[in-house]
């Protein structure tokens, strides 16, 4: 990732963080944690390692073409599963994100040159900070009252939707952000 250390590392360990939550979602005994939540640990965990500064560590360029197979094949499986519901439609555009910045670090992405920002960084930017915003005012309470919890009843840390709507928040910002640096 290009731009300051410290804003890399700081993504590091919010990617990092966020899929290993959704490693805990995996366990979930509710079907709509589990849904979803191997291919979200596998972008936090993808978008980590992409996010070490680059004074640390200089990839070899094998690495983003594994990362452009990887997420091509994760494109692929999400494909399918768009129909089933219109989360599966972020996933897809997440993946496919991922090949665009993974092929951007091969040299194979356009870059930017003095025509600035290039049509698909900024249509992703623009998709990225719109889901943000969505997902931001879905977390707002709705008029309940004060400490009156909605998942009382569910014990598991994998159980707690709202956490998992913060973890999608938050991957949603560090891609916006990742995006930003590109």
């Amino acid at each position: 990732m290009h731009g300051p250390a410290s804003a890399g590392w700081l993504l590091v360990a919010l990617c990092g963080a966020m899929g290993a939550y959704c490693l805990l979602r995996m366990r979930s005994s509710l079907d709509e944690q589990r849904t979803g939540a191997g291919g979200e640990a596998l972008m936090g965990f993808a978008m980590a390692l992409m996010a070490v500064p680059a004074v640390v560590i200089s990839p070899p360029v094998a690495l983003w073409w594994l990362y452009a197979a990887v997420f091509s094949a994760a494109a692929a499986y999400e494909v399918g599963r768009v129909r089933r519901s219109a989360h599966h439609l972020h996933h897809l555009v997440g993946a496919l994100a991922m090949v665009y910045m993974s092929l951007s670090m091969t040299g194979g992405a356009p870059h930017h040159g003095s025509a600035g920002v290039p049509l698909l960084t900024g249509g992703l930017l623009v998709y990225y900070a719109a889901y943000v915003l969505r997902s931001g005012l879905r977390l707002m309470p709705a008029g309940a009252p004060a400490g009156i919890k909605s998942n009382a009843s569910v014990a598991g840390w994998g159980d707690r939707t709202e956490l998992a709507m913060v973890c999608r928040l938050s991957m949603g910002i560090a891609m916006f952000a990742m995006l930003v640096t590109m």
